[in-house]
């Protein structure tokens, strides 16, 4: 849901190269990679992710990761991602280099997620506690994507990420 929200406000990363032309993506299709059981990597895709709330967005990934895992896919299922994630914190892999899934110019890491110590600022002073860290990496297309770009969309992603209200009903 983050993913989907902080890629309509930087479209650029929902597109794609080809040759000399930046096709801007209308949908948002997100590639999922699925680790299967003998270590190999597939990345069925989330068709009009943008159109499905939490719930929907958990229950197809879930259903193609199913799939994916008996070797079930459809050709259909696994081509026209837009933007792809994948998910090395399962592997408890702090952070890591994921490539790009081209066309596409972009592809999200997400590393685990760790309690770690943590200085937070308040009006009394600064003060250590124990706080959960996940380190996200962006791997880009730098032809169209700058790190200034890719930087400020990191931090939008994050905000979202950190801004998740647990109490809401899904």
């Amino acid at each position: 849901e983050a993913v989907i929200k902080s890629l309509k406000e930087f479209p650029m990363l929902n597109s794609s190269v080809d040759e000399n032309r930046i096709i801007l993506k209308k949908r948002i299709n997100i590639g999922i990679a699925v680790a299967l059981p003998d270590t190999n990597l597939i990345v069925p895709v989330i068709k009009n992710a943008d159109s499905l709330n939490i719930t929907g967005l958990a229950k197809e990934i879930n259903r193609l990761a199913e799939k994916a895992r008996k070797n079930a896919l459809s050709p259909d299922e696994v081509t026209d991602g837009t933007f792809t994630v994948t998910n090395f914190g399962t592997f408890r892999n702090t952070i890591g280099t994921p490539i790009i899934n081209q066309p596409q110019v972009g592809i999200l890491g997400i590393g685990t997620i760790e309690k770690k110590p943590a200085v937070i600022e308040t009006p009394e002073g600064d003060m250590i506690a124990i706080r959960h860290k996940m380190f996200l990496s962006l791997t880009y297309d730098h032809r169209i994507i700058n790190g200034a770009y890719a930087g400020a969309w990191l931090r939008k992603l994050a905000d979202y990420l950190e801004s998740f209200d647990t109490k809401r009903t899904i």
